[in-house]
């Protein structure tokens, strides 16, 4: 008797084999290569047992050494747990996994920096923070990523009390270090001056708290944040602390309502919220209006209709003019850090940032259409890393 053969599963094609950019992530976009070549048996001995073990005990006697020994001096660790992914939302960690490996291409090409994408599966922030800084030995610093607000802002604010790297949530201070630098060379081209301006940022979270807070540091005159009940204000009762904290600090108008009022003669709309918003709402601006529409894919406001009525327009999108994009700004960040051996990251290096990142453009140069420099301009990693550094030892934290 003959025995029957078992069927076999029928493969189920890939639908997305032949797509550009699927084929560009296949196999995910960054590996691990060695900056040694190991040709012999004495090579090996040195690299690892029983050479390795001499540096093993230096360390353990001067931890200092770790960053002169180790790759600790030059790693950054990109990390999340898939709860705000781009402008998708809460979508998991693996779902999460391209944008960290995207991320740390972005490192390495742009300053650099090596990284390692970390994918976390968990949202409790008790069990985030201390699994982060149980890996921290490991890294010279950590990005966070992708983390959904209110929470973003604790786990921050813990990392940075409990570990002695640079701790930086670049959906916060990355994008509010571009937008301040943009926002420099807009007031250049439109005259104004940042202590007489009004801005009314759309969006309450991660960005749009950071933004607010460089914009104040920077000087603006006033500034009003909405989210989606409208301008904040101390009688709202609804606030969390974050919220309230900056309803304090901002809105000394004392507006209330929502986006379209606070819009009435606005020098300044900053979107990072998404949505849209009516025309009639943009149309009573101030004059010489300056419209930054940060949300992707779609901006809160068209380009096409922001330039009817504003001087200056950016956006979040590469394929318009003026792209706020925060690799003109993480990447020189985390490489000024590294080279000044900071044991933090401070306001005073990240306003350092904006204004080398914004210095790139000449006055001749400056136009409402070239505001900030491209992401290929290979000046902005060094130029940015160079002030970084230097803001390092002006506020105290280099180590170097």
């Amino acid at each position: 008797m003959v025995a029957e053969a078992v069927p076999t599963e029928t493969p189920v094609s890939d639908p997305y084999a032949g797509d550009p950019v699927f084929e560009l992530h296949r196999g995910g976009k960054i590996e691990v290569t060695s900056s040694i070549q190991v040709r012999d048996a004495d090579d090996l001995s040195m690299a690892y047992t029983p050479g390795v073990a001499r540096v093993c005990t230096a360390i353990h006697q001067d931890p200092s050494l770790v960053r002169t020994y180790t790759w600790k001096s030059n790693v950054v660790a990109v990390v999340t747990d898939g709860t705000a992914v781009l402008g998708l939302g809460d979508i998991g960690p693996a779902a999460a996994l391209p944008v960290m490996e995207g991320k740390a291409l972005l490192f390495k090409e742009f300053g650099g920096v090596d990284s390692v994408p970390i994918a976390l599966d968990c949202t409790d922030v008790d069990e985030f923070v201390d699994t982060v800084a149980r890996m921290a030995p490991t890294f010279g610093g950590i990005n966070l990523e992708d983390i959904s607000a209110p929470r973003c802002f604790e786990i921050e604010r813990r990392l940075k009390e409990r570990l002695d790297i640079p701790v930086f949530h670049d959906d916060q201070h990355g994008t509010a270090v571009v937008v301040l630098a943009a926002l420099r060379n807009a007031l250049r081209v439109t005259g104004k001056s940042i202590s007489d301006i009004r801005v009314v940022i759309s969006g309450a979270g991660a960005a749009g708290v950071a933004c607010a807070r460089i914009l104040l540091q920077a000087g603006v005159g006033d500034l009003a944040v909405v989210d989606s009940k409208g301008v904040l204000h101390e009688d709202r009762a609804d606030l969390s602390p974050v919220k309230l904290s900056l309803a304090r600090d901002t809105n000394t108008a004392q507006l209330s309502g929502r986006l379209v009022d606070a819009l009435d003669g606005a020098d300044v709309f900053l979107g990072v919220s998404g949505g849209t918003v009516p025309e009639d709402a943009i149309a009573r601006m101030a004059p010489g209006a300056m419209i930054f529409a940060l949300a992707n894919p779609n901006p809160e406001v068209h380009p096409d209709l922001a330039h009817r009525y504003a001087a200056v327009v950016a956006t979040g999108r590469s394929d318009f003019p003026n792209q706020i994009n925060n690799v003109l700004a993480f990447p020189g960040i985390f490489r000024g850090a590294f080279d000044a051996n900071a044991g933090r990251i401070t306001e005073g290096m990240k306003l350092a940032a904006a204004e080398a990142l914004a210095a790139l453009i000449a006055d001749d140069e400056l136009r409402p259409d070239y505001i900030i420099p491209s992401p290929f301009d290979k000046r902005v990693a060094p130029a940015v890393a160079a002030a970084v550094a230097k803001a390092t030892h002006q506020d105290g934290v280099a180590r170097a």
